[in-house]
């Protein structure tokens, strides 16, 4: 195997919300790709994961992209890093986004923009299945 990647019994964990229309049409992609591929890349839902596996509880998994790779957990751009990285097709997307500067940039969209929405966007998904 080469270097960088994960091996087979170590496989690149993702934990992501399928409940999230964005968040599964991304990952579902990322998943279906991988597997085509037969990448070392697992894909676990967060309302279906063991989250205390993860050492998250259900608020913290839902805020966030959480990646596993060699016993590191990482989220956010630096979890999506992780991720690309595992991909060939994708190298390229987590090399320019990890430029100095761009990386920054992106940090901040992805913590102070997308994150925060898709969270609260969430949030309101759970409220009105409420009774």
């Amino acid at each position: 195997m080469s270097q960088g990647m994960s091996d087979m019994s170590h496989p690149t964990r993702v934990l992501y919300n399928a409940e999230c229309p964005v968040c599964s049409f991304e990952i579902g992609h990322y998943a279906r790709y991988a597997e085509g591929c037969a990448l070392p890349l697992r894909f676990d839902d967060l309302n279906t994961a063991d989250l205390a596996r993860w050492g998250l509880d259900a608020d913290q998994a839902a805020r966030r992209l959480h990646v596993l790779k060699d016993g590191v957990l990482l989220s956010g751009i630096p979890a999506f890093l992780a991720l690309w990285a595992e991909m060939p097709r994708y190298r390229w997307l987590g090399r320019i986004v990890g430029l100095p500067g761009l990386r920054q940039a992106a940090v901040f969209a992805y913590d102070r923009v997308l994150a925060p929405v898709i969270y609260r966007w969430h949030r309101a998904r759970i409220a009105r299945r409420r009774p």
